[in-house]
């Protein structure tokens, strides 16, 4: 219930609207009664030969509910389609605006295919919280409201009967139904996330599938979810079938209850019999609004568990927020790491441990260590993606926390090992870094980075992930990325760690090129050129065993020397 009443906020600033859709869905179940009770008095009446003057009245109605019915259905739909549409809009942008802070620390719990389904499948699911959950329930209550209202103008008795019948087929049959397909809208849900996920491995990891033969593995297990799937849908429409004759079968029940408490009055005269034939086609209209209840139910469970499942990641802390007052980005680019320390969550082992350098506007520094030293986790605390457990970061003395995340990542040019390029041209990919580029800054940035030949290819579609370039391709583009985000510092993050060794030269000369006069950390395992940087930091295990140039490391005999003596021999081997 209290997942219900947070959906039924997201919608409240439509009340107004879903109630007058409401109201006209009412009239148009309405006028569709007052159509068969017309047509029934127009027929009967013309049965007895009577002059045409006494069955104007009838002909008028007909005419006017007639042409009603399909005008207030009209508008009914528009109305409630709009609602709809406006409703899901809002929940993409709501789920958008509160899942883009937690990224990226408060989702690596979740695999990307559930994400997805998340994200469209359950977002979609809510569009029937006003059409399927909400709206019919109201049109049903007024409806049998008019019936209690035009069955007592003749018998107080028929009256209750009305609401007796309303109330088995608008609670009774769909709280069976609730009962007999309870679990079924959540299976069927957990089963497409599933797929989802399966589906992604797939398409993502089929050359590892079948590499090491779990192909037919993986294919067995996604027709197991399929079949699950199956067999609940096959149970579902079963229970659909059975609550659409309970309630024929409530209205057949309701017609003869009525006809036979109305009998006594149809023997005193007190009713004749064209009455009664239009009472009887009216009972049997006003079932139409109770026929979608027992889909309310089921859609009201599919629509709990689906807000559940966005609750369940929106209801995560953000890891890093922006400060109520944040400051401007300093002119004086001093970097102090002074005493930092970093664990991950339910990881017992400190990743980095009490780091301390400083970094001066404009130098180049190196940090380098084997893999797991914590040189990546550095990136992410620079970024903000993850707040440091103890110690600070500053930039010109000001701790990174009280700046914007925004701004600090503008100001922070971040080329990673893994270059992710949107499914996109290659154009929307370089605006990413600077949306009010023109095609010319385009140009000049791709010429920089080393594509000129990509200058007459803006439109070129990149492909899913970038996979119609190359690695160095990709890269080349990331750097093209920073030349546009113009920042004063530059983090490079294992930026050639994938590349051939000719690529890898390229692509440093030029990442050498572009960052003259900026601020450089260089992250990498590839001890390649280091006499150019202005200081290296060696990490083991979170901390910084060694600092220096290259010269004076060299001359320490420590790790370092090693690491650099163990890569040099290997390729002198090969």
């Amino acid at each position: 219930m209290k997942t219900l009443l947070r959906l039924i906020g997201l919608v409240k600033p439509y009340f107004w609207w879903m109630a007058l859709a409401a109201l006209i869905g009412f009239a148009t179940t309405g006028s569709g009664i007052g159509l068969l009770m017309t047509s029934a008095y127009l027929i009967a009446k013309a049965a007895l030969q009577p002059p045409l003057a006494t069955l104007e009245l009838g002909i008028v109605g007909v005419r006017f509910f007639g042409l009603a019915r399909g005008v207030f259905r009209y508008i009914e739909r528009l109305i409630s389609h709009n609602i709809t549409f406006k409703i899901l809009a809002k929940l993409r942008l709501w789920f958008y605006d509160a899942i883009e802070p937690l990224a990226p620390a408060r989702l690596m719990h979740f695999k990307s295919g559930d994400l997805l389904q998340r994200v469209v499948d359950d977002i979609q699911s809510l569009e029937n919280i006003y059409t399927r959950v909400l709206g019919p329930p109201l049109t049903a209550l007024l409806v049998s409201a008019l019936m209690w209202f035009l069955l007592g103008v003749y018998s107080s008795e028929a009256a209750l009967l009305i609401l007796f019948f309303h109330a088995l087929a608008g609670i009774g049959v769909p709280l069976l139904t609730k009962q007999l397909s309870r679990g079924i809208a959540v299976g069927i849900m957990e089963h497409k996330s599933e797929q989802q996920v399966l589906a992604l491995d797939f398409f993502q990891g089929i050359g590892e599938l079948q590499l090491y033969g779990q192909l037919p593995r993986h294919l067995a297990e996604m027709q197991n979810e399929e079949h699950g799937k199956l067999q609940l849908q096959r149970k579902n429409a079963i229970i659909d079938g059975m609550h659409e004759s309970l309630t024929g079968l409530l209205m057949n029940g309701a017609l003869i209850a009525i006809i036979w408490a109305l009998m006594p009055s149809l023997s005193s005269g007190s009713i004749n019999g064209i009455a009664l034939t239009v009472v009887t086609l009216a009972v049997m209209a006003s079932f139409e609004p109770l026929l979608p209840l027992p889909a309310t139910i089921k859609h009201l469970e599919a629509d709990q568990h689906a807000g559940e499942r966005l609750f369940e990641i929106l209801d995560a802390k953000p890891e890093t927020v922006a400060p109520t007052t944040p400051l401007p980005f300093p002119t004086d680019q001093t970097i102090r790491v002074e005493q930092l320390s970093f664990s991950y969550p339910e990881s017992p082992k400190k990743a980095l441990d009490r780091l301390s350098f400083t970094i001066l506007p404009g130098q180049h520094i190196a940090i380098v260590g084997p893999s797991g030293a914590g040189k990546s986790t550095i990136t992410s605390l620079f970024m903000r993606f993850w707040n440091s457990s103890e110690g600070e970061i500053t930039i010109g003395g000001e701790n990174i926390s009280r700046f914007n995340p925004e701004e600090l990542r503008r100001n922070i040019a971040l080329v990673s090992q893994k270059t992710y390029l949107f499914a996109e041209t290659i154009r929307e990919n370089l605006r990413l870094a600077a949306p009010e580029a023109d095609d010319n800054q385009l140009k000049a940035a791709l010429t920089a980075a080393g594509l000129g030949s990509f200058t007459a290819q803006l439109d070129e579609w990149c492909g899913q992930h970038g996979m119609k370039l190359s690695g160095g391709e990709r890269q080349r583009i990331a750097i093209a990325r920073v030349l546009l985000q113009n920042a004063p510092i530059m983090i490079l993050d294992e930026a050639t760690a994938n590349l051939d060794g000719v690529t890898e030269r390229e692509v440093t000369e030029t990442l050498n090129a572009i960052s003259a006069g900026k601020t450089v950390i260089t992250i990498t395992h590839r001890l390649h050129a280091m006499e150019q940087y202005d200081r290296i930091l060696v990490l083991e295990k979170g901390r910084i065993v060694e600092q220096g140039v290259h010269g004076e490391l060299m001359a320490e005999n420590g790790l370092y020397r090693r690491m650099w003596e163990l890569q040099h021999s290997a390729e002198m081997v090969g």
